[in-house]
């Protein structure tokens, strides 16, 4: 292929990580942003002229003036519909935005700079033909594990950045939907699949990503550069991946929409992968209705996917069509709780409890308590629940994960154009030689794939059939005993100061998490912003059974609508910890503290840190660290 093997953003990227080793191991101080808050101004003088500087923005984005933050898809194909707004103004706007704030997050790593050309194609088309979808002229940007034409695609390894990709089959589906790729965003290096001590947001690409809503906070992984994006308005869709928490997380921490479909409905083609068993490619934006057009786009059939050949004939092909904001009415939702409140029956509190740990749990439980309250108050029938097999399914994940990795990886790294690393021992001998890939924390995990054969014992094979058993069984079991809709669970704790193993003694700082079930499983997991601890938010999931995403999306949509919990990034400096408390988000939007945490004692709330990766062979205290490092 006769392409630059990187973009000129790329190189500089690369060079700046490169000469400032040591400036990465040290403290980062964060002035603060002046344009912090601001998504009104268009960045154009064209754009700005034609919307001024002092007009009305509406609760859609429409208006005199507009608003990237507030702007959903169907308002901006309706202002490029009627000559109001064009594709090139619209991705001139993130561009500049990207140049204006991405230098205090480290959200995007690459641009594509045959964006604004796709963008005066777009308007061309739009003109001449109309709009191929309900995302033509729609700026998007990409997780660096995902292939594009004409970027290297990293997964944030420095050993990675000759690749020479075609376009992912996802990429494609955006593309010819008419999709503008505006380029590559930052993760957790290797999807947070690399180091035993890892810190989410972290790459020897991109550096560290920070958290737009308080900068020294991290934005949980390994998806962070596109949950990052996605909160601070630097595109109008992203797309992350997950093979366990790695989209729902950072939705939740960063305050966006994510779903995480069922395994099959996306393509995994040209994805770097951990395991095809749980692998899957997803949309995140600041509005549900986005994630469900962007989710009507990615999803459909791929001879190269065998998953993808079992969506059933019936799976809605709109499912914006299908929102519905009283679909809570009459529904009966579970309510789950995947924490142990330590000290709140008097009994002996869980290993490794602190009461740093307790006051950030119930700083979440404030908020799930409040959008319990959200719930029934939207018509819905709560009941509390317990999902069973965790312990079980815990303690195999990571020792699958291992196996599978050892499987996949070789396979794309041999399937892949330019020059890099072929195989897992190459990619441990490049970091060691590497000055920056190892400065903050270990390969562990490489170590320990490298110890395990390509192709996956039938023991493993047999060990990950039960498994899998078992988490689908976890849901489907508590859905029909109750006569349950969907089961509900907070998404994530409060974001952590970002830190490091090896300069820090201590990385990312992870309480709980609720994705295991649907990831391990392979069934659809939706987050939606619900509240906040102090400044930084707190995410709702909404879990189903495989196949269910339109249901999960009416849900969280109307839950959107009935709390409008979602407040802009500000861009904060640091906090203090006595700041980070349960803040309720009543309707109206307006946050405040307080919140009844009655009947917490009898709810059937499972042990911290059982549903991390890491269980098995390396104990729990490993389970625990692990569970920080989404992946």
């Amino acid at each position: 292929m006769d392409k630059p093997l990187s973009s000129s953003r790329l190189r500089r990227t690369i060079a700046s990580r490169v000469c400032a080793v040591s400036a990465v191991t040290a403290a980062v101080a964060f002035p603060a942003v002046a344009v912090a808050a601001d998504t009104t101004v268009v960045g154009t003088a064209a754009a700005a002229d034609r919307y001024g500087a002092d007009g009305p923005v509406d609760d859609d984005g429409r208006g005199d003036q507009l608003d990237l933050d507030a702007l959903t898809i169907p308002a901006a194909q309706q202002l490029m519909d009627d000559g109001s707004l064009t594709s090139v103004e619209l991705t001139e706007a993130y561009l500049q935005r990207i140049d204006d704030l991405d230098p205090q997050l480290n959200a995007v790593i690459d641009l594509d700079d045959q964006a604004l050309d796709e963008a005066r194609a777009s308007d061309e088309r739009r003109e001449s033909e109309g709009a191929r979808s309900a995302l033509e002229g729609v700026p998007v940007l990409l997780k660096d594990n995902i292939d594009a034409e004409g970027l290297a695609t990293t997964a944030g390894s420095l050993a990675l950045v000759s690749t020479s990709p075609d376009d992912a089959e996802l990429v494609r589906r955006l593309r010819e939907s008419g999709a503008i790729v505006l380029g590559k965003t930052n993760l957790s290096e290797w999807a947070n699949f690399r180091g035993l001590e890892s810190t989410s947001g972290w790459s020897g690409v991109g550096g560290q990503t920070n958290n737009p809503y308080v900068l020294d906070r991290n934005p949980c992984g390994s998806s962070s550069g596109p949950g990052v994006a996605a909160a601070a308005a630097l595109a109008q869709v992203t797309i992350g991946t997950e093979t366990d928490g790695s989209i729902v997380c950072p939705a939740g921490a960063n305050g966006v929409v994510g779903l995480k479909p069922t395994l099959g409905l996306i393509s995994r083609d040209g994805i770097v992968p951990i395991s095809a068993d749980q692998d899957t490619a997803g949309p995140m934006a600041r509005h549900v209705v986005d994630v469900a057009i962007a989710t009507a786009t990615l999803q459909g059939a791929d001879e190269r996917d065998a998953a993808t050949t079992e969506i059933p004939g019936t799976q809605p092909t709109d499912y914006a069509e299908l929102l519905d904001e009283e679909s809570l009415e009459g529904a009966r939702i579970g309510v789950w709780r995947p924490y142990v409140l330590g000290r709140l029956d008097g009994a002996e509190p869980a290993e490794g409890w602190t009461l740093e740990k307790e006051a950030g749990l119930e700083a979440v439980e404030e908020v799930f308590v409040s959008s319990r309250d959200a719930l029934e108050a939207a018509g819905a029938t709560v009941v509390e629940v317990d999902l069973p097999y965790q312990d079980k399914i815990g303690e195999a994940e990571f020792p699958l994960l291992i196996s599978e990795f050892a499987r996949d990886l070789p396979a794309y790294l041999e399937s892949t154009s330019g020059e890099h690393p072929q195989t897992i021992e190459g990619l441990i001998g490049f970091n060691e030689a590497d000055p920056v890939e190892l400065s903050l924390f270990d390969q562990g995990i490489f170590e320990l794939t490298a110890e395990e054969p390509e192709t996956p014992t039938q023991e493993t094979l047999d060990l990950r059939a039960e498994t899998q058993r078992l988490a689908r069984a976890s849901i489907d079991e508590v859905l029909a005993k109750h006569d349950l809709d969907a089961i509900v669970a907070p998404t994530n704790s409060a974001a952590w100061v970002t830190r490091y193993s090896k300069t820090d003694g201590e990385a990312d700082r992870f309480l709980f998490g609720s994705s295991s079930p649907a990831a391990v499983s392979g069934y659809p997991n939706v987050t939606v912003p619900a509240g906040y601890a102090g400044p930084l938010p707190i995410g709702l999931s909404f879990i189903g059974t495989r196949w269910d995403e339109a249901a999960l999306l009416s849900f969280a949509y109307d839950f959107e609508d009935q709390t409008q919990a979602r407040q802009r990034p500000q861009f904060l400096a640091s906090v203090d910890e006595s700041e980070v408390v349960g803040m309720v988000v009543p309707e109206g939007g307006a946050a405040t503290g307080g919140g009844d945490t009655a009947g917490i004692e009898n709810s059937g709330m499972l042990a911290l840190g059982l549903i991390a990766l890491g269980a098995g062979a390396f104990g729990t205290v490993l389970t625990r660290r692990r569970a920080g490092a989404r992946s």
